[in-house]
């Protein structure tokens, strides 16, 4: 897709001829989705499945059910098939805020504003981060749980002005701890590199809109360390806290905090604001998983960004064609406009016909999208359970195992790339007449093979036209290739138009190729930046041209094999 060139940066264009014959990137992945706790509409990177736990939690119980969300699971499944870096995007309906809790100054009895020292934010938002204030007899919080938190304060030092800051699990008790994060030697001396905000942080982040341009606007001085908290406030500042000899201040003693520990409350946001939630294969479209399609829409356009939030896969588990036309539309859009990226669709909710997955893949027109189906039954070991999931959920970690296994333009389908090892069977057993049905439709069909197990057996993407980038594989070949090459002449951009800099883009760009087409990516290549299109004309435009011209490796999708019988003493063919 051309780009409108206004400011200065990389432009990027591609030309398909159409009378190519129809055949058959480890940036990381990119979800939107609920979860249980974690940061409302601020792109969280995570790298461990552990680390996703960390951040936005596991199961939720409702109505004495434990669920977990398909974000969770799908992050689960990515990280199982050897997926490092994940761009979490937490979806939620209506406002949620953080918890605050404040450590009040020694011989204080309670936080009275005037007797803080500090404050602390939780990162997380929502009700959930609430513990309450009650404390049972063996140090429980009445409303501590493994998804929110308690601070503790020890080893104050009126000497040095330092004390040590603990971030404990808001389920623990004081008898047994469950220490998250242990912060020693901090102050309140903003001139000394152990001051609480710088070792802490205390940025907050929130989604602004310029039109219709989402952005994340900051707020605070110290970028942030802990996972869990920031320093919001500290209201008994000790500047200058030792003299010169190294002696303490004793006016500055009493704004020490005293050894405490605290909990956290005042945050909003419910789960269940909506009333009853409708989770896995009962979702529908103004009830998925609690949430509606609108509330998708800020961090759809917020991950428009493509300078801002790298990935080469996006998916929006729950959202699905039939239900949410409108939002997926956007999303493509906002997809295509990136150029960076490819969408795994869902086209249908649970239970739906071949004949409706057909009908839905007939309103699409798109190479930067692909459609699965049907639903899958998952293992989610969160909870244990087996679950109904979209394909959605799981096709992430196909493409991730794809990318370790070969590389990012090898097909993600088939016996040896496509197969799904935590699906436990696909929600119909697709004969082959079926898969040619869906097939021909532009829908990768997911079927389950003796002995092999549930395999992705397709890899179109939406693209109407017959042509190499109807093939998920040559996409995201285009994907792999325009990421590095954009990289590479991101650094050229103000730099001279001449032939040394141009030089150096085909020092680089050329090897590059070259291990492509070793690699099985291409069967030829050749790229031109010189004289013959950096004339004087477009040089006087400020512009740098390149011309890469590509010729993709094709599938081998339809193996054809004749047997020939012949007569006893007949000759082989030459």
């Amino acid at each position: 897709m051309a780009e409108l060139i206004i400011s200065p940066g990389v432009f990027q264009n591609e030309n398909v001829p159409t009378t190519l014959e129809a055949a058959a990137a480890p940036i990381g992945a990119a979800i939107i989705g609920p979860a249980v706790k974690g940061p409302v509409g601020i792109p969280t990177q995570v790298t461990t499945y552990s680390d996703y736990l960390t951040k936005f939690g596991g199961g939720i119980v409702s109505g004495g059910i434990e669920y977990s969300y398909f974000t969770g699971i799908s992050a689960q499944n990515y990280f199982k098939q050897g997926g490092s870096n994940l761009l979490v995007t937490r979806v939620a309906s209506g406002s949620f805020t953080a918890a605050t809790s404040s450590a009040i100054i020694s011989g204080s009895s309670g936080g009275t504003g005037t007797n803080d020292v500090f404050a602390l934010k939780t990162i997380s938002q929502g009700q959930v981060q609430n513990t309450g204030d009650a404390i049972s007899a063996g140090g429980a919080l009445d409303g501590g749980t493994s998804d929110n938190l308690r601070f503790e304060i020890s080893n104050v030092d009126s000497g040095s002005g330092i004390f040590t800051l603990l971030i404990r699990q808001g389920n623990d008790r004081t008898s047994d701890k469950n220490v998250l994060e242990t912060w020693r030697g901090v102050s309140l001396d903003p001139k000394r590199a152990d001051y609480i905000s710088k070792v802490i942080g205390n940025q907050e982040f929130s989604v602004g809109l310029d039109g219709t341009d989402a952005y994340v606007s900051v707020t605070g001085e110290y970028p942030n360390k802990s996972k869990y908290v920031i320093v919001s406030a500290v209201n008994k500042p000790t500047p200058d806290y030792l003299d010169g000899a190294g002696n303490f201040k004793p006016a500055f003693t009493s704004s020490l905090p005293e050894a405490q520990s605290g909990s956290f409350s005042g945050a909003t946001g419910d789960l269940f604001a909506a009333g009853e939630v409708k989770w896995y294969k009962d979702i529908t479209a103004s009830n998925i998983q609690g949430l509606k399609a609108d509330d998708y829409t800020a961090s759809i356009n917020l991950l428009r960004n493509k300078d801002q939030y790298a990935f080469n896969v996006i998916s929006v588990p729950g959202l699905v064609y039939s239900q949410n036309s409108a939002t997926l539309n956007t999303l493509i859009t906002n997809t295509t406009t990136r150029g960076d990226s490819i969408l795994p669709l869902d086209l249908t909710g649970y239970g739906a016909t071949t004949s409706t997955a057909i009908t839905q893949a007939n309103n699409l027109n798109s190479n930067y999208a692909a459609a699965y189906w049907p639903w899958l039954l998952v293992k989610d070991e969160n909870t244990s359970a087996n679950v109904w999931c979209p394909a959605s959920t799981i096709i992430p970690s196909v493409y991730i195992f794809n990318d370790n296994a070969s590389e990012a333009w090898f097909a993600p389908a088939g016996f040896t790339r496509g197969t799904m090892p935590n699906v436990i069977a696909p929600e119909k057993t697709l004969p082959r007449a079926l898969r040619d049905n869906l097939y021909n439709a532009k829908v990768n069909p997911i079927a389950t093979f003796p002995g092999t197990g549930v395999v992705v057996y397709g890899q179109k993407t939406l693209q109407s036209l017959a042509n190499a980038t109807d093939r998920v594989n040559v996409r995201r070949l285009l994907i792999a290739l325009k990421q590095y090459i954009g990289a590479v002449s991101q650094n050229l951009v103000f730099e001279p138009n001449s032939l040394q800099t141009r030089n150096s883009f085909l020092s680089v760009v050329n090897p590059y190729l070259e291990t492509v087409q070793q690699n099985q990516g291409l069967y030829a290549f050749k790229v031109v930046m010189d004289a013959s299109n950096n004339g004087p004309d477009v040089i006087d435009r400020n512009e740098l041209r390149g011309a890469i011209y590509l010729q993709p490796v094709k599938t081998a999708e339809f193996i054809i094999l004749d047997f020939n019988l012949l007569p006893t003493g007949a000759e082989f063919p030459a």
